[in-house]
């Protein structure tokens, strides 16, 4: 039963890691389109990067001490993607941003500070 066990989450893991793989491929897309100045690239690649780091943490919300760490990269790529517009649009983004960075530094505080616990959980 444990190598079952086993065996579905070596699985699980192994095609999350691919899709984290994937976000990385489109994030480092969407903040060279930041660096560039090019706003419809920039733009384009917001919708595909967010949603991705979403479905990761979605897939991953069974196991916290997987989730925890995707929550706050969910946060971290709000945040990113609403500094990146704001910069475009010229509209104050700071509040706005801040607020997803202190989010995901809360989230993967308590991450760190439960890790522990966590971790016998799996």
């Amino acid at each position: 039963m444990l190598y079952y066990f086993a065996a579905i989450f070596h699985i699980m893991l192994k095609h999350i890691r691919h899709s984290e793989n994937i976000h990385i491929i489109l994030w480092l897309i969407k903040d060279s389109c930041w660096l560039l100045h090019f706003k419809v690239g920039g733009v384009i690649m917001v919708i595909p990067t967010v949603f991705m780091a979403i479905y990761i943490a979605y897939k991953t919300r069974k196991t916290m001490n997987l989730f925890l760490p995707n929550l706050a990269v969910c946060c971290w790529i709000a945040a990113n993607a609403i500094w990146m517009l704001g910069e475009f649009f010229d509209f104050y983004h700071v509040p706005f941003a801040l607020t997803f960075f202190f989010l995901g530094l809360v989230v993967i505080a308590y991450y760190f500070s439960s890790y522990k616990q966590l971790e016998n959980d799996v």
